[in-house]
């Protein structure tokens, strides 16, 4: 996927930042976000956006409080990012590293909130499993993960999906507490590939 995705962003097609400005996709995520800030106000603590993209999402983290790192590897991704973040007025930081060896790229650790709009379900099996061992490892012993995924088919070279049992074998130390229908209103094409997408929240065991 990360060819695809570097190619997307070479010729200027990335449709998924639109979800952004699409308002029955945006307000499920924002209102599952809210759930996890409490009654408190900020700082609502660390935050991972996990295939950040050009921060559409890291940038809505940080306006309401949260102290977010974004992870990309696309470097026009990261180059897009920058400049929206420098537009939006925010602190974001960002890290040019896989999600499969967040570790090692110096993501650092005690993440309360891990958000992920759309990898895992693009990635291999094995790629998966390291995403969850990673994502176990950096984030805080309270923390929440927020995935969001479509429902498992082949839609050529966009992601294939991924089906509840394949997200428990990549999060062993997590259980799924919560699944919500991401989109209620898919646009023509969203419903054509059959997304059926939804959000997972996982919450240590």
């Amino acid at each position: 996927m990360s060819a695809f995705y570097t190619i997307a962003y070479r010729v200027g097609f990335h449709p998924w930042e639109d979800l952004a400005d699409h308002q029955p996709f945006a307000d499920t995520l924002i209102r599952l976000i809210a759930r996890e800030e409490g009654d408190g106000g900020p700082a609502f603590g660390r935050a991972l956006d996990v295939g950040s993209g050009s921060g559409v999402w890291g940038v809505r983290l940080a306006q309401r409080g949260w102290d977010v790192t974004g992870v990309e590897l696309v470097a026009r991704a990261v180059a897009r990012a920058r400049k929206r973040v420098a537009a939006a007025g925010v602190q974001m930081r960002f890290v040019r590293a896989d999600v499969t060896k967040l570790r090692a790229g110096g993501v650092g650790t005690g993440f309360r909130l891990i958000l992920d709009t759309g990898t895992f379900h693009g990635l291999t099996g094995p790629q998966r499993a390291a995403m969850g061992r990673e994502i176990t490892a950096v984030a805080a012993d309270d923390a929440t993960v927020l995935l969001d995924v479509f429902a498992p088919r082949r839609r050529g070279p966009l992601p294939r999906g991924a089906a509840p049992s394949d997200i428990e074998a990549a999060f062993p130390a997590w259980q799924i507490t919560d699944v919500e229908v991401a989109d209620t209103d898919p646009d023509p094409i969203a419903l054509k590939l059959k997304f059926d997408e939804h959000w997972y929240r996982l919450r240590r065991k």
